[in-house]
Order: structure tokens, then sequence, then C-alpha cells
């Protein structure tokens, strides 16, 4: 516990600059530049494609540093990759501003499978040393911007176990002191089934 929250704390004193800086962005120029990602990710940010975030009421911070993130090659990825390398600072920021400012469309959890799930997002798993998710995406999902932890709520189901796995296999590695390849390390693939039923269907 006293790792989480050290990890948490230097979340919070890393990302005040940033979020400053994110919150900055003009949205209405977000939105115009926003015209290519729309084939993704809706022009209102809300994907239609499983595969894809929804981005819209995602918080600036978060988007800010995934942008970041994909420009530096700290996350990588086939589509995105490319998309982010020509953006500026202020490209970035305005986009922040925009799809953060968009209303997020929620989604429905399996119940058959979101029982399990709100076991592990409360509470994680003792046995396995796996983390509670609400410890720092919050109760109800709606992340840390602070500590640029995302919103969750909503979010696509197959998005969300992908990026679970990713993080499992160590190919996603752009979490703040490996917090969630820790985390995904030790969770089965039901709990990460369930899991994500619960967190779409959370509002």
């Amino acid at each position: 516990m006293k790792k989480v929250l050290m990890l948490v704390l230097t979340g919070l004193a890393v990302s005040v600059a940033a979020s400053a800086w994110a919150e900055g962005g003009n949205a209405e120029a977000g939105k115009t530049k926003s015209a290519t990602c729309a084939a993704c990710h809706g022009a209102d940010g809300n994907s239609t494609n499983p595969e894809w975030p929804k981005l819209a009421g995602q918080h600036p911070s978060y988007i800010l540093k995934q942008l970041m993130n994909f420009k530096n090659d700290e996350r990588v990825n086939p589509s995105m990759t490319p998309m982010a390398k020509p953006l500026s600072d202020a490209d970035m920021a305005d986009l922040a501003a925009y799809f953060s400012s968009q209303t997020k469309k929620l989604g429905e959890a399996d119940q058959t499978k979101a029982v399990l799930g709100e076991q592990v997002y409360k509470g994680g798993n003792n046995a396995t040393g796996v983390s509670a998710c609400a410890a720092c995406h919050g109760p109800t999902g709606a992340g840390n911007p602070a500590a640029k932890f995302p919103s969750l709520n909503g979010q696509h189901v197959t998005y969300i176990k992908n990026q679970l796995y990713s993080f499992r296999k160590g190919e996603r590695a752009n979490d703040a002191g490996k917090m969630m390849r820790n985390i995904a390390a030790g969770m089965t693939d039901v709990e990460i089934d369930a899991v994500a039923e619960y967190i779409s269907g959370l509002k």
C-alpha cells in the first residue's frame, strides 16, 4: 500500500505542469484539428469500433500524456504513432481540450460477469496480489486527472481488455512505476474479462 501511495504522489507531483498545459488548450481549435481523428474516434470522441477508445469526456491531462507518449515512442501503436508524430504541443493541447469537453456515451455491462468484475474492481484479489482498480480510478471509474489516471467508466469492453492484455505482456509500458503492468500480471483472463465488463457499465 505504501508503494502505491508513493507512486500516486509521484504522479501528482510530475503532472501539475502538464495538466495546466492541457487545460490551456483551445477546444474550438481542437475541434477543427480533430477531423483526422474522427475516422477512428468519432467526431465527438465516441468511437463506434470497440477496439478504439472513447475519448469524449476523458481528462485532458491524460489525453495529452498519451499523445506525447505516442509522439515520443513511449507508447507504440501502428495507427496512433504516425498520427501523433507531426503534432505540435499546441495541437495536442487543443485536441485534449476538445475531446475532454465532449460527452461520453456510456455502455452496458454483461451482468453475468459484472459480479466478479465488481469484486476485483473494488477489492482486488489479495491471494494473487492484484490491487483494487478503484484505488486509483475511483469507485465510479471517474479516474484522477491530477495523477493522470484515466476515466474508465463507459469505455468499450474490447478496448479495456486489449489494454490490460498489453500491460500484462509488457507490450504497453507507459505506466508510471509499472503500476498497471504489475497489476495486470496477476490477473487471469477471466478476471480481465469480468473487470472490463464491469467498467463498461459504470456510470
